[in-house]
């Protein structure tokens, strides 16, 4: 009766216009549980990720001045406008970073594996709610990570004292739309104004001291009419940007420069050896697939291949890697362009592999060591028979830090995480019908 009690209270919670545009997933029955070792460790990922931000952000200008390898900046920059270089290289966006970190993160025998990092990730209003939702169901009593109202008011604390917030959403993240109007209309409330407002993607209508927040990609920037117009205010000090226009921060790639030799030094000095260390113990070993022909005593660190062409003799046990596109282009979310191995033909993951290397001079794709997600119970409710379900899934966790604070005096806060666990003989996880989706609790 309390679990019909609990589904029930969630399902009537949800949004008249719904949270995602089409989308649906099972109803779980209680929050995603987490041991007060792993909730600790999440609660201290903030910090390390921040790090990281700063540290490739300054990697980036130190490859462009000489400082660095020039390469890196090289890497970098494939595919990118040369409007869009300069204006991420420009003075008014030199020490921006994201003030969103979401990590992207599987559930291993043998610890966590981050995968990615999204600066521009949905899925904010939709934690929001389930946070508040299950905090507020009868009876429940749970320990729910952020609370009721972190979400909420983590969001609010990004955007300083400007006086309206203007939230940028294109047409390619319509998707999300339902999530943000939400999170509005909670963020208006709680504050009890109408500091929050969401716009399409030809809004013109800001003013000065605004923050605006841009929910859109920069490989969608000839869609969004008013992206640039929003560019030059903020490089201008007119208005608050965040996410910055750095091309850098939407690349997959950044975990490859993380793990490649020759910048070790670099991660040591301005990471510490302690959060390099700690990184590279969560973070799977990454490469850039650059097509560039190695001396003949050269080898792939890690792999101990002389050329990616021998990635297609791997046999199927040998191919637990992931191939996926680094970043600025339309694929590069929601698992479009991810090629698993062993879960792919022979002929299929050469094709994978050929259309890698053909590409690396317009947008380059990494090579990723593919951690299989543990398998974990998870429960859900069939509302046709009235009765819970047990699910065996493999779960991804994708916490939410917000950077709150400028320079030395920033500092991410974990407010919520949510978790998506899809049926075990899923490879690839992600929001679908068949999954459960749920806050986590302690």
């Amino acid at each position: 009766m309390q679990l019909l009690q609990i589904a029930r209270h969630v399902r009537e919670q949800f949004p008249e216009n719904g949270l995602f545009d089409g989308k649906d997933w099972r109803v779980s029955t209680r929050p995603f549980p987490l041991g007060e070792k792993l909730a600790g460790e999440l609660e201290s990922l903030g910090r390390v990720l921040l790090q990281f931000y700063k540290a490739s952000n300054l990697l980036y200008r130190h490859s462009l001045s000489g400082k660095q390898p020039s390469w890196v900046a090289e890497w970098l920059n494939r595919g990118k406008p040369a409007w869009l270089l300069e204006l991420q290289q420009s003075a008014g966006f030199r020490n921006d970073l994201p003030r969103v970190i979401r990590p992207d993160i599987l559930l291993t025998e043998n610890g966590i594996s981050i995968t990615e990092l999204d600066s521009v990730p949905g899925g904010i209003g939709l934690t929001a709610w389930l946070n508040q939702a299950y905090a507020n169901a009868p009876s429940a009593g749970w320990a729910i990570i952020g609370g009721a109202e972190g979400m909420i008011e983590g969001f609010d604390s990004i955007f300083g004292k400007a006086p309206t917030v203007q939230m940028v959403i294109s047409e390619e993240s319509a998707t999300y739309r339902p999530e943000m109007e939400w999170l509005t209309e909670q963020l208006n409330s709680h504050k009890g104004g109408r500091r929050f407002a969401v716009q399409y993607a030809d809004f013109s209508g800001w003013k000065e001291g605004d923050a605006i927040y841009r929910f859109f990609e920069l490989f969608d920037i000839a869609n969004v009419p008013s992206a640039l117009p929003i560019f030059k205010a903020a490089e201008q000090g007119q208005v608050t940007l965040t996410p910055p226009p750095k091309s850098f921060f939407e690349e997959k790639m950044l975990f490859a420069l993380l793990w490649n030799r020759n910048l070790r030094q670099f991660w040591r000095q301005d990471l510490g050896d302690s959060f390099l260390r700690r990184l590279q113990s969560i973070v799977p070993q990454t490469w850039v697939m650059d097509p560039a022909p190695l001396p003949p005593q050269g080898a792939i660190p890690g792999l101990e291949l002389t050329n990616w062409n021998e990635l297609k003799n791997l046999s199927q046990k040998e191919r637990d890697l992931i191939i996926k596109i680094s970043g600025f282009s339309e694929t590069a979310w929601g698992a479009r362009s991810v090629s698993l191995g062993s879960d792919l033909s022979t002929a299929e993951w050469s094709d994978a592999v050929d259309r890698a290397l053909k590409e690396f001079e317009t947008r380059p794709y990494v090579l990723q060591r593919y951690h299989k997600p543990k398998s974990v119970p998870s429960y859900w409710f069939d509302f046709a028979s009235n009765s819970e379900v047990e699910m065996a899934g493999r779960v991804r966790l994708c916490p939410y830090y917000f950077v709150k604070g400028e320079g030395d005096n920033a500092r991410a806060q974990l407010c919520g995480v949510l978790a998506t666990i899809c049926p075990a003989d899923k490879k690839i996880i992600h929001g679908m019908k068949d999954a459960v989706m749920a806050p986590c609790s302690v």
